[in-house]
């Protein structure tokens, strides 16, 4: 499933370095706004529920799992990892705006499966400087949703951890599997 906003026009749109695709965003946005209603909504998710899910494009989270405008926090990386900015973020979540439940959904065919640690080393051959981050790449994607449940389940700073559910969407099927954290 494609959206039009989504679908380049032709070659040189699909090189986002001279603005073109910005520019088509920028311009689905004021039609967007041209019919848009404020729905009247503040920022706790009606379900009390945040999602950790990775940034592929081919997750639709909120069509996947039936959700509305409103109803959770998204979080979104590379790989779907719990790094300490998905905890940074899940506190906020927790502590501040009310979320009880923490579902994560990592899926399969992701990218991270055929990194390594060596494409830092790589970017630090190439600018001079070593990223800060862990690339987080991944064999087992069933066992990455288990060290995902397990940093959160263990971080000293949120408050809710008894509801934490770890899934992998089936990039071909559209079906979450869960994954048992044992």
């Amino acid at each position: 499933m494609t959206t039009s906003a989504a679908v380049p026009t032709g070659p040189e749109d699909a090189i986002a370095g001279d603005g073109a695709v910005t520019d088509r965003l920028v311009e689905a946005n004021q039609q967007y706004a041209a019919a848009f209603s404020d729905p009247g909504m503040d920022a706790h998710p009606v379900l009390h529920v945040a999602v950790v899910a990775c940034m592929d494009a081919r997750l639709d989270l909120h069509a996947a799992l039936g959700l509305e405008l409103g109803d959770c926090h998204t979080i979104r990386n590379a790989g779907g990892v719990v790094t300490d900015d998905v905890i940074r973020s899940l506190t906020i979540s927790q502590r501040a705006l009310g979320t009880r439940s923490v579902v994560l959904i990592h899926h399969t065919n992701c990218g991270l499966e055929s990194l390594t640690e060596d494409f830092r080393h790589e970017l630090e051959m190439e600018v001079g400087q070593r990223p800060a981050w862990a690339v987080e790449s991944f064999r087992d994607v069933e066992q990455d949703v288990r060290q995902s449940m397990q940093r959160v389940r263990t971080s000293p700073f949120l408050l809710h951890t008894g509801d934490v559910r770890g899934f992998v969407f089936d990039v071909r099927t559209g079906l979450l599997r869960e994954v048992d954290p044992a």
